[in-house]
């Protein structure tokens, strides 16, 4: 591993996505815009509406939001062969994959901490622990999300595909993840699944952060999604090979 290589791959990435406004506004709008929506929704809606659903949603946006955009933009790059030329330079796919995962990883950081900023200062969200800590907790679950995007980009052939995995990696882990019923409330089986997905760890970080300020239970929570997220990158290393002889 070039730690020099490796934030060359970042720069020219970050680079990549300055230049697509469109991606921007996904990337640092749309999270805000959705939590704010959601505010207005119930703000006339008594018995705290926003405060019980609010910290999943700062869990589910960022995840959501960087999966689509990192399965997206990688897949661009291996369709029009720019990764297949890459690794015909002296870098390792380490260098390569840790250089997508720090551009990706450094968006997710500013997005998060936007709509984090956003929840707290501007829309009230009541936040027992670490402000900190729960941007912290904002930003694992987008470098997940950024994991889940590079691994998929390699098993869709067109930028329509990635989007199709949604519903086989996404959306299962919105709806058992405890948002909309208890984790506990679920029946035996599906609480089972639940257990073995990440989101549902990222959510139950942010409501123990929203209810109490014992940060021990979120230390454990972000360890099993970072678990997750390495183990993700590590899958997606496999699939860096080049095609051609």
């Amino acid at each position: 591993m070039n730690p020099r290589t490796t934030l060359a791959v970042a720069g020219r990435v970050l680079t990549q996505v300055r230049r697509d406004h469109r991606t921007l506004v996904m990337l640092l709008v749309v999270p805000c815009a959705l939590i704010s929506l959601l505010w207005w929704m119930f703000e006339d809606v008594p018995g705290g509406m926003f405060d019980r659903f609010g910290p999943g949603l700062l869990a589910m946006f960022p995840f959501i939001v960087m999966f689509l955009v990192t399965s997206v933009t990688t897949l661009r790059e291996r369709s029009s062969g720019t990764l297949e030329r890459l690794l015909t330079m002296p870098m390792g796919k380490l260098d390569l994959l840790l250089g997508y995962a720090l551009a990706f990883g450094l968006l997710a950081a500013v997005q998060s901490a936007l709509a984090v900023a956003v929840s707290v200062g501007l829309l009230g969200l009541d936040v027992e622990g670490p402000v900190w800590l729960l941007g912290l907790v904002a930003v694992v679950d987008a470098v997940l999300g950024t994991a889940l995007g590079l691994l998929v980009s390699a098993f869709a052939a067109t930028e329509f595909q990635a989007v199709q995995f949604m519903p086989l990696l996404v959306l299962p882990q919105v709806l058992l993840c405890g948002l909309f019923v208890p984790r506990a409330a679920l029946p035996g089986v599906l609480e089972t699944v639940s257990d073995a997905l990440p989101l549902s760890y990222a959510v139950d970080a942010m409501q123990h952060l929203v209810a109490s300020s014992d940060t021990a239970a979120v230390g454990r929570d972000v360890a099993v999604v970072l678990a997750f997220a390495v183990g993700a990158l590590a899958l997606g290393a496999g699939t860096l090979r080049r095609r051609t002889a």
